[in-house]
């Protein structure tokens, strides 16, 4: 679904050049839920925009679907993010002025297709996520939680290859959080939706298949889940703050290659 070989990015300031992104390598497959962790500054953010192609990056290839993002003309790649890719933000992105359901229906409205199916499908992921009863209510009346459902809701509504989530529980309490991961996973079982998903909560990140550690624009180690096999979330949020606390006190990973580091036993890859 999601391929990404070599991906390079610096940000240069005068003659200075500061690296962000230093060989990313990664695959996502479909209807799977991946979420990435790190510090500040550790390039998640800058890893999301150049999937969107928001910033341009150095080097490497990304594709989607098969097709090779770069490259392409600003038109073809706002279509794409308008058809093929989903968003959530952790600030909710409403528009105040639209209710919740026409707020769903803003990528069909973009589109010219705002027509009867549009409305029926805005209305059956309402239903699916819970929130139905809030389709005719504005974004100041009703909760956070049921903002990003909402948001969830309107990522989804063109059937994208892959929803990009960027810190979608960060404003959120933990009964929201869970509300918001749950209708991540309904999508997925429901719609076969695939989700890369940016974030600093554990918590979210342990209902996820995998979970890619960055460290210095680097995969410091990638952990999977074993919940096919009834590992429990809790048990592997456990797993994810144990490989979250050795990335923290390994001061010489920055100074090593990926390869290297994966042969010292840090599965980087």
């Amino acid at each position: 679904m999601l391929c990404i070989k070599n991906l390079q990015k610096s940000y240069h300031t005068g003659n200075k050049s500061y690296p962000v992104l230093k060989g990313i390598d990664l695959t996502v497959a479909n209807e799977e839920f991946v979420a990435v962790m790190g510090p500040s500054g550790s390039g998640k953010s800058t890893l999301l925009n150049c999937i969107s192609c928001y910033i341009p990056f150095d080097e490497g290839i990304i594709t989607l679907g098969g097709q090779e993002l770069k490259g392409l003309k600003a038109d073809d790649m706002a279509e794409i993010r308008n058809e093929k890719l989903g968003f959530v933000f952790q600030d909710f992105m409403l528009l105040d002025g639209l209710t919740i359901k026409e707020n769903v229906l803003v990528p069909r409205i973009i589109q010219g297709k705002a027509d009867a199916k549009a409305r029926k499908d805005a209305e059956e992921l309402l239903s699916l996520f819970g929130i139905a009863s809030i389709g005719d209510k504005y974004p100041a009346d009703v909760s956070g939680g049921e903002k990003q459902r909402a948001a969830v809701a309107r990522s989804l509504i063109n059937h994208p290859l892959l929803v990009l989530a960027d810190e979608p529980t960060g404003n959120l309490d933990s009964k929201s959080s869970r509300a918001v991961i749950q209708a991540f996973e309904d999508a997925r079982q429901n719609l076969g939706a695939t989700v890369f998903m940016v974030t600093h909560d554990s918590f979210a990140a342990s209902f996820c298949d995998r979970v890619i550690l960055l460290k210095d624009g680097m995969i410091y180690d990638m952990l999977e889940s074993d919940h096919k096999n009834q590992e429990r979330p809790a048990a592997f949020q456990n797993r994810l703050l144990d490989a979250i606390r050795r990335m923290s006190s390994d001061e010489t990973f920055s100074a090593e290659k990926p390869a290297e580091k994966s042969r010292k036993g840090g599965n980087a890859r």
